[in-house]
C-alpha cells in the first residue's frame, strides 16, 4: 500500500519536529522525494538533527505566517502529497503566547490552503489537528468525529480555529469531485516515542531528569491520555494520503488516530511504565500546592470511523508502546547509530502490523 510514495514528492510542513522528522524519515526509506518547510528547529536536542536529515531532504525555512513565500515554495515543488504538521504544538505555550499559537496554528493553516487553491495539478493533503481540537466534555465514550469543536484553552481553541477554516476552504474550493485538491483532516491522541524533547512534555522531561540521575516533577499524575507511539498516527496518516488519491468520498472527512479503547492510561500508569525500561529511576507528585493551568483530566477518542472508512487499527499495546519509546532514548543516551535505530524501530512496527493483519502492511 505505501509503495505508492515510491518517486513521489511528499511535502511535509513542520518536518523539523517530533512527528514531522519521524514522517520524513518514513517516507524517505520509501522511496519518496521528500521536502520540508520549516521556520526553525524547534528543539535542542532535536530529531531532525540526530537523524541528518537535513542531508536527506529538501529543506525550506519559511514561516507558515509569509503566504507569497509559502505560494511560491509549493509551486516550485508541486507536490504530489502535501502532509500539514506545522503548528505550535505545546499547552503550555499556548498560555504564555495565545496570539502567536491561533496564527500559527489557524492563519497558517490558511495559508497552506490558499497556496493549493489556485495549484493546477493534483495533491492530496492530509492536515494534521490534534484530540484537542474537540469541546473537551471529558466523556468517557470517546470523541467522535461529529462532536462539538473548539477547547477552553488557546492551544485547543487554535487546533478548533484550524478546522473551522479547513471546513471552510473545503466546501468553499475543495469540495467538487472534479477538483484536483482532495483533503483528509485528522485527530491524533497523545502521540509519544523517541525524539520528542518538547519542554513541558511527560516522556521528555522524565527522559532528560533520568538521564541526569535526577527525579523529574509531574503535575497533573492523575490526568488520562490516549498515549500512542509516533508510528501509529503517522501510519494513519500515509494511509489517509493513499486513500484519497483513489476514492473522492473521503474527500473533506476527518478521522480519529489514537490508541485502543483500552490503552488510555494515567500519567502515573506512564511513568510507572517507563520506569520498567529504564532501571534505578523515580519521579516527585508536585501536583499539591502549585498554581495550576487548565488541562484536560480525561481525553478518550473514538478510532471506529477510521476502521470502517480506512480499515485502520492501532497495532501496539501500551507495553509496547512504551518499550519501543525508553529503548529509542537508551539507545540515544548510549551515543550509537541512532538513525539506524529509527530505520528499525520503523521495520519492527511495519512487521508487526503485518503479523497482526493491518490493511497496508
Amino acid at each position: 500500500m505505501f509503495d505508492e510514495y515510491k518517486g513521489k514528492k511528499v511535502l511535509i510542513t513542520g518536518h523539523t519536529g517530533f512527528k514531522g522528522s519521524w514522517l520524513s524519515t518514513w517516507l524517505i526509506n520509501l522511496g519518496s522525494e521528500v521536502y520540508g518547510i520549516s521556520d526553525e528547529i524547534p528543539t535542542d536536542p532535536s530529531n531532525f538533527k540526530a537523524l541528518n536529515l537535513q542531508n536527506s531532504i529538501q529543506d525550506f525555512r519559511v514561516n507558515l505566517l509569509d503566504l507569497e513565500e509559502l505560494k511560491k515554495i509549493i509551486h516550485k515543488i508541486k507536490p504530489d502529497y502535501v502532509f500539514h504538521l506545522g503548528a505550535q504544538a505545546l499547552v503550555k505555550l499556548s498560555y504564555l503566547n495565545p496570539l502567536k499559537t491561533i496564527n500559527i496554528n489557524a492563519i497558517g493553516t490558511a495559508n497552506i490552503l490558499e497556496s493549493l487553491r489556485d495549484i493546477e495539478h493534483e495533491v492530496n493533503l492530509v492536515t494534521i489537528t490534534s484530540d484537542k481540537a474537540y469541546d473537551n466534555l471529558e466523556l468517557k465514550r470517546g470523541y467522535i468525529e461529529t462532536d462539538i469543536l473548539g477547547g477552553k484553552d488557546p492551544y485547543s481553541a487554535s487546533k478548533g480555529m484550524a478546522e473551522l477554516v479547513i471546513k471552510t476552504y473545503f466546501h468553499s474550493y475543495f469540495k467538487e469531485i472534479q477538483n484536483n485538491i482532495r483533503i483528509g483532516i485528522t485527530r491524533a491522541g497523545n502521540v509519544i516515542g523517541g525524539g520528542d524533547w518538547a519542554k513541558d512534555r511527560i516522556v521528555p522531561d522524565c527522559v532528560r531528569a533520568w538521564s541526569k540521575k535526577r527525579k523529574p516533577e509531574i503535575r497533573n499524575p492523575d490526568a488520562t491520555r490516549p498515549w500512542q507511539h509516533v508510528l501509529e498516527p503517522l501510519g494513519g496518516y500515509l494511509l489517509l494520503g493513499t486513500l484519497l488519491s483513489k476514492d473522492s468520498k473521503l474527500n473533506g472527512e476527518a478521522y480519529n488516530f489514537g490508541p485502543a479503547e483500552d490503552n488510555n492510561f494515567s500519567v502515573r500508569d506512564l511513568i510507572e511504565e517507563m520506569k520498567k525500561n529504564w532501571a534505578s529511576v523515580d519521579w516527585i507528585d508536585s501536583s499539591k500546592g502549585k498554581e495550576k493551568i487548565y488541562e484536560a483530566k480525561l481525553l478518550k477518542l473514538n478510532c471506529q470511523k477510521a476502521k470502517d472508512h480506512l480499515k485502520w487499527e492501532p497495532i501496539l499495546n501500551f507495553e509496547e508502546t512504551i518499550e519501543m519509546t525508553i529503548n529509542w532514548y537508551r539507545e540515544y543516551y548510549s551515543e550509537k547509530d541512532i538513525n539506524k535505530f529509527t530505520l528499525s524501530q520503523i521495520e519492527e512496527y511495519s512487521k508487526k502490523g503485518k503479523k497482526r493483519g493491518a490493511f497496508w502492511a
